[in-house]
């Protein structure tokens, strides 16, 4: 089963932490373009090793890249 990840908070840490899609893309051995799609919004329901392994390459929870119930 997969989670809904959040697009718009994966780019806003990426950008924060000033890392590009390129680098992303290395970091996380993920397709340059799914990375796109995904923070733009267009993958509603994501692998959930594949959402754990963004979380983990941008050094946060995985609660702050879904849009799971943050308890």
């Amino acid at each position: 089963m997969g989670v809904k990840p959040d697009g718009p908070a994966i780019r806003r840490i990426r950008r924060a932490q000033n890392l590009g899609l390129r680098t992303l893309q290395k970091l996380t051995g993920l397709d340059r373009g799914y990375l796109s799609r995904i923070e733009r919004g267009l993958i509603h329901d994501a692998a959930d090793q594949r959402v754990q392994t963004i979380a983990d390459a941008l050094q946060v929870k995985r609660v702050a890249i879904t849009q799971e119930e943050k308890t």
